[in-house]
């Protein structure tokens, strides 16, 4: 089943705040050449906020796809698409708590590759497995669904 515009929400803040957290720790720890700086969840709060807009976008266009599905090659453009607005607005414009001088382009590309990749595996594999029933409830965790009949 295709998520609802809920579910889509309900399964990108959990993912982000678990999937994205543990992708992020490397970062934020120094183990990949970079500084021990809590930037790095200031850029995952930053994809996952910008996140629910795009869902409403996303959840817009699917409505003209005959199946009412997004393929999983339009995830990918559309990552490419997030990254680069995240990623120039962050350096044109600057966001709050995000400081400029230790904001680097090629770190933010492997940090959102990262969290990106995790995030989307998760979903489809991790998210399947551990949670059979979430699909058929359109991606939602809170909310109403229909009950079965039986």
């Amino acid at each position: 089943m295709t998520p609802t515009l809920f579910g889509r929400w309900q399964t990108r803040i959990f993912l982000l705040a678990t999937v994205g957290v543990l992708a992020s720790l490397p970062f934020y720890l120094g183990y990949l050449g970079t500084q021990y700086n809590p930037i790095y969840f200031w850029v995952l709060f930053y994809v996952g906020l910008l996140g629910l807009g795009w869902d409403v976008l996303y959840n817009f266009l699917q409505q003209f796809m005959w199946d009412r599905d997004w393929p999983g090659v339009f995830q990918f453009f559309a990552a490419i698409v997030e990254a680069v607005f995240l990623g120039s607005t962050i350096k044109i414009f600057g966001l709050p708590y995000i400081q400029q001088e230790y904001f680097k382009i090629p770190t933010f590309i492997l940090h959102y590759s990262l969290v990106w990749v995790s995030v989307y595996l998760s979903s489809w594999v991790m998210m399947r497995l551990l949670f059979p029933r979430w699909r058929f409830r359109g991606g939602q965790w809170i909310g109403k669904w229909p009950r079965s009949s039986h």
